[in-house]
């Protein structure tokens, strides 16, 4: 059996900084979206940390690699809803893809924020015992991102106050690019139902027997099977690639030992949530192309986005993304 045709090449970023100098990280997050385009990726996205040396706002970050990029899509993966206010996040999301002349990909999830416990007495100190971190949630952002009412009040107020009655400003287009980043069965229905895109991660909850790839494949066609383009329907696939046909010794050094201590955790489910980790694909182009062939989930997509390790150097992100774009692109038909 053969894969489709591959026809976006991506890639994702965690963008993490130091602690004491935040700015040069975000400055490195936004060289690397840049390289991005100038290599001829279609999309480059960004991971989503709250109190973390990750970043904390990607809607700005990309507001600003909306203005050193022009073509390159933007995406996150994803923004945990549980976090945001649907109606902000909305504005936020339009204004940037306005700015950006329509790139945005926004990438969402739900439920409690990580580790609530310690932290909703920060984020909803009032009201952290009735928020609602259901699909209600994605639903009620969807609608404000449509255009749906936001208010009961249109027209002027006093001599120069005008309002709208929906979000503004409003970007018809950026509905269509609205996407869901789910690892199991029910949330891939769930976005299929919902007519949204799909973000499939290089983790997968083991709910049914299978390896890795077999368990995402089962999520790729349930999504596809509820959403109404069926065969149709977006699906991008997030595995960490790390080619290393220009790498130098230390760097296969580097990288072997980075995949070596990630390994154990593929082998079988983590924690109570049985959740599965793909194993990392590390070796030339060629090899890795042979490996995604081979993969069961790979051969049913034609959108990738591939994830960057998350504790690299700039110059090693360099090397990755340049293999990507020169080499492992070519090999996968894209």
């Amino acid at each position: 059996m053969t894969s489709r045709p591959l026809r976006k090449l991506g890639f994702l970023t965690i963008g993490l900084f130091d602690r004491d100098d935040p700015r040069a990280g975000h400055e490195s997050t936004l060289e690397i979206i840049q390289l991005g385009e100038e290599l001829g990726f279609d999309s480059a996205w960004v991971r989503h940390r709250h109190l973390q040396y990750g970043i904390s706002s990607p809607v700005a970050v990309l507001a600003a690699a909306s203005q050193r990029t022009s073509r390159i899509e933007l995406g996150t993966a994803v923004i945990p809803l549980g976090w945001e206010n649907p109606l902000r996040l909305a504005e936020d999301l339009a204004t940037v893809d306005v700015l950006s002349g329509g790139r945005l990909n926004p990438g969402l999830s739900v439920g409690p924020p990580m580790n609530y416990d310690t932290v909703k007495e920060a984020l909803y100190p009032d009201t952290a015992d009735v928020e609602d971190f259901t699909y209600r949630r994605v639903e009620r952002l969807l609608g404000f991102v449509r255009g749906d009412r936001a208010s009961d009040f249109s027209g002027k107020q006093g001599v120069v106050e005008e309002f709208s009655d929906r979000v503004e400003p409003h970007s018809p287009g950026l509905i269509k690019r609205m996407w869901y980043g789910g690892a199991s069965l029910r949330s891939a229905q769930w976005a299929g139902e919902h007519g949204m895109n799909f973000l499939t991660s290089s983790v997968v909850k083991a709910e049914e027997a299978g390896d890795f790839a077999e368990i995402q494949l089962s999520h790729i066609r349930a999504f596809r099977a509820h959403h109404p383009d069926g065969e149709r329907a977006r699906v991008s696939q997030g595995l960490v690639v790390i080619p290393t046909d220009s790498a130098t010794p230390e760097q296969k050094t580097k990288y072997a030992a980075y995949v070596d201590k990630r390994t154990p955790r593929t082998r079988e489910p983590q924690g109570p949530a049985r959740m599965l980790f793909s194993r990392d694909y590390v070796g030339s182009s060629a090899e890795i192309a042979e490996q995604l062939h081979a993969h069961a989930a790979f051969r049913e997509i034609d959108e990738v986005a591939f994830a960057l390790p998350f504790s690299f150097e700039h110059p090693d992100y360099v090397q990755i993304l340049t293999d990507i774009a020169t080499h492992l692109g070519p090999a996968l038909g894209r």
